[in-house]
């Protein structure tokens, strides 16, 4: 009887570009106060990427490569990169054969994948099936996005969620039953009318038109999203524990997606978690879209423990939705 293999996570690298937006900063572009955006978000600053000709990519290579140091690996032994995001340096090639190109991994074969905020955890369930399939034996996971690139920073709503940033990992096959172990992953394209990009697509392509109304920016109807979300991530979670036969005590950490305070704690409520077990750095980053998720492994890898029961829960324009859970394997 061959042991079954799981694909763990070995290694994790982050990047979050040095300006810094803060909520003062905001108060000068848009009518809005500090008080008002840390009470309704949670967030105090996000990092933006500045310069010339910089692009998601740009954000992602940094990442892959603190990835590859860490786990002593050359990026020529990579046999596959996804990249989750909806900020894609162009619409062809791949941000993933980008990637790949700048840091050297040239064996590798890769695809992005569009699934916004739950992006990270639909390309790390994929990733693991090549694991779990035992055709792959490193598949590096990218959760990046360049969200400053479709902001309207005249729009108050939207503009004061959204940061840059990229978190990468590293699967590779285990047979000692730890990472990723069970994702409960949905969508709901109906949902698609209050969370969007209308232009730059083959519905409504560029034009004078579109670009005037201010169509190639996030549209979203706060309310409406903030509703499914707090819905969607609970409910998929606490769908997650059961299927699994876990119990609150039994989870080491919520590692949610940062895309509000309020839905985090209500997923944490619903999970029966104390706060003291769910990862926020949103207060630093805002909502980086793929990338919260492995930004938050990024910053508490310190603090996970070999075997720790991690659920990994996100909800995202599409809509889309899902958790995964992981056993941590180092």
């Amino acid at each position: 009887m061959s042991q079954k293999i799981t694909a763990a996570i070995t290694a994790i690298g982050g990047y979050v570009p040095e300006y810094r937006l803060t909520n003062a900063e905001l108060e000068k572009i848009v009518d809005t106060n500090d008080e008002w955006i840390r009470t309704r978000t949670g967030i105090s600053e996000r990092r933006i990427l500045k310069g010339e000709g910089k692009a998601t990519s740009d954000l992602c290579v940094p990442a892959v490569l603190e990835l590859c140091k860490k786990r002593n690996l050359d990026p020529m032994e990579i046999d596959c990169m996804i990249v989750a995001t909806v900020t894609p340096d162009m619409f062809f090639p791949a941000t993933a054969n980008i990637v790949c190109d700048k840091v050297g991994a040239k064996k590798a074969w890769g695809f992005d994948m569009s699934a916004a905020c739950s992006g990270f955890l639909y390309a790390l369930t994929t990733g693991a099936m090549y694991i779990e399939s035992g055709r792959f034996k490193k598949v590096v996971v990218v959760g990046s996005d360049k969200m400053s690139a479709i902001v309207d920073y005249t729009d108050r709503t939207t503009c004061i969620i959204f940061g840059d940033g990229a978190g990468a990992v590293l699967l590779e096959p285990n047979t000692e039953g730890y990472g990723v172990l069970d994702s409960i992953l949905k969508s709901d394209g109906s949902g698609r009318s209050h969370l969007h990009m209308k232009a730059g697509g083959s519905w409504h392509p560029a034009s004078n038109e579109t670009v005037a109304n201010k169509e190639h920016f996030i549209y979203q109807e706060g309310q409406a999203v903030f509703k499914f979300a707090v819905k969607g991530m609970a409910d998929v979670s606490a769908e997650l524990m059961e299927r699994n036969n876990l119990k609150s005590e039994d989870i080491a950490w919520l590692v949610p997606h940062q895309a509000n305070k309020r839905i985090i704690d209500a997923t944490a409520n619903r999970m029966g978690l104390s706060h003291d077990k769910v990862m926020i750095n949103i207060q630093r980053y805002g909502n980086t879209t793929a990338a919260t998720i492995p930004l938050c492994l990024w910053d508490w890898e310190s603090q996970l423990k070999k075997g720790d029961n991690l659920v990994l829960a996100a909800f995202g324009g599409g809509f889309t939705w899902g958790a995964t859970l992981v056993k941590w394997g180092y």
